[in-house]
């Protein structure tokens, strides 16, 4: 089974938060990160974007907006506030600026891994992918991070993971050599064009019904990558 799983970046000062919803979204297959600060957050998330943030608005040493807008200059990917703050106008200031969902404290952990669930799948249709990707035996869970071929997992390790993931949300389109060594190396990569071109062949040899003859993943010389499963 794939060790790959989707990180989810928890920015809450108050450790019994951290305490039952940490192990909650292990237990639900996610990876959960853990920030007490809006600066430590805002820190994980240009570290290694996260595939979702949960956010409390009472922070220490910045309120939890600002640091929502702070994020969403950067960050594309679903954030759910988090807040014991029950008026209306919060709730609107909060999606105004970005938010993805509101959850008021106290809360259900079952509602808010159903919210999570939700977020993770509108963001990946508004990045124009789908969900769950199919071609022949081949099954691409995009929420789940796991890839099976022919029912059987795919062991992937977490960087071959996460650059199959940015080509198949390409939907088609050219994903070019920099897109793709930022996202998945961090901008001190963004030319290792050999790098890349090494971790594709592994990802070939996993997923490619031929190897020898790439017919998901394509090689735009020059250029990039594009998948046409």
């Amino acid at each position: 089974m794939t060790a790959n799983r989707p990180r989810i970046l928890v920015v809450d000062d108050e450790p019994q938060i951290h305490r039952f919803l940490g192990p909650a979204l292990d237990a639900a297959g996610y990876e959960p990160v853990r920030a007490d600060t809006g600066a430590e957050g805002l820190k994980e998330i240009a570290r290694k974007a996260p595939d979702a943030v949960v956010l409390d608005l009472g922070l220490p040493d910045q309120d939890g907006k600002k640091t929502l807008e702070k994020a969403r200059a950067f960050y594309r990917g679903p954030i759910i506030v988090l807040s014991a703050r029950d008026k209306e106008t919060e709730k609107i200031d909060a999606l105004d600026l970005g938010a993805d969902d509101y959850v008021e404290k106290p809360f259900g952990v079952g509602e808010l891994l159903a919210r999570l669930r939700v977020a993770l799948r509108h963001s990946l249709r508004d990045e124009g992918a789908e969900p769950v990707v199919e071609v022949g035996d081949l099954r691409i869970d995009l929420v789940k991070r796991l890839v099976t071929k022919g029912g059987v997992p795919v062991r992937l390790s977490p960087r071959e993971y996460d650059l199959l993931a940015q080509i198949v949300r390409g939907a088609g389109k050219v994903v070019m050599h920099k897109h793709l060594l930022t996202a998945v190396w961090g901008p001190a990569h963004a030319d290792d064009v050999q790098y890349l071109r090494v971790f594709v062949g592994q990802l070939r040899q996993k997923i490619e019904p031929d190897p020898s003859q790439p017919a998901l993943i394509l090689t735009e010389p020059g250029v990039g990558y594009r998948w046409i499963g």
